[in-house]
């Protein structure tokens, strides 16, 4: 998004973005359900419940795609933690960015397949940029973090990586996405039709060229760019697949965010389908 706004891809399809951010995909979804946005950017997990509790978002572009071969997560403890494997953090305090969103699935997911017992995690809601100074101040046992904060945070040789915890979901497979409310993806379809191209193009652009996009992310996280330069990027996805969705809504089943799975191909734009 940050690409396409700058190269001016998004004026030329004549649309004009005002960029926010937001704490959590949580705070995201109820500015898009009060009308404060027509269009978020979120985590999968939270929005597939949502879904399953009848609120009718689904999704008009791609956002990150994850892949295990350079994983752009990672759940983190202290350097001097003794944790070595999810048996480990039984009982202990972990952070995630907001109770039941896809760090909490995949956290749960690692824990109880590295032998531990995940029902006994005690979770607390941690923004990401401050998830470093909870884990050094030790507030916090664990806690999830995302590229480029997972690089800054091992910068600071106070942190270390215990484990890649959205390999628990699958190897390969969307966890983030851009969303509207599905009264407003029928009534503006062409517009979507522009955006989902113009973001198409940058995504493209910005798998292949991590270098020159370091600025513009750097300005963005407020991290310093040499951090940005050395950590893996998030891949964007070029193409809404439900099945790069799907292993999300299973993994949201097995942990009970939702009652059931159901095809991930329901949460798409009508238009994309």
């Amino acid at each position: 998004m940050l690409v396409a706004m700058q190269n001016g891809s998004m004026r030329r399809a004549g649309i004009e973005i005002t960029l926010d951010k937001a704490t959590s995909g949580s705070a995201v979804s109820s500015g898009v359900i009060g009308g404060s946005y027509q269009i978020g950017k979120s985590s999968v997990a939270g929005l597939i419940t949502a879904h399953a509790k009848g609120v009718s978002f689904v999704f008009v572009a791609p956002g990150g795609l994850y892949e295990a071969s350079a994983p752009v997560t990672a759940l983190m403890v202290r350097s001097d933690s003794s944790a070595k494997t999810g048996a480990d953090l039984n009982g202990k305090t972990v952070a995630v960015s907001a109770i039941g969103d896809i760090y909490t699935i995949a956290l749960k997911g690692w824990v109880d397949q590295h032998g531990g017992n995940s029902n006994t995690l005690k979770l607390i809601e941690i923004p990401l940029s401050s998830v470093s100074a909870a884990l050094e101040t030790g507030r916090i046992d664990a806690g999830c973090l995302e590229e480029p904060e997972v690089s800054e945070a091992l910068e600071s040789g106070r942190t270390r990586v215990l484990g890649r915890l959205f390999d628990s979901i699958a190897p390969r497979f969307m966890y983030t996405g851009w969303f509207s409310t599905l009264e407003f993806a029928l009534q503006n379809r062409p517009l979507l039709d522009r955006f989902r191209a113009a973001l198409r193009d940058a995504a493209i652009y910005s798998n292949a060229h991590h270098a020159e996009t370091v600025d513009i992310s750097a300005r963005f996280t407020l991290i310093d760019p040499k951090i940005v330069a050395k950590g893996p990027r998030v891949t964007a996805a070029t193409s809404l697949d439900p099945k790069l969705i799907q292993p999300v809504v299973e993994a949201c089943a097995r942990y009970r965010t939702i009652p059931a799975p159901f095809n991930a191909r329901e949460m798409i734009a009508p238009a994309v389908r």
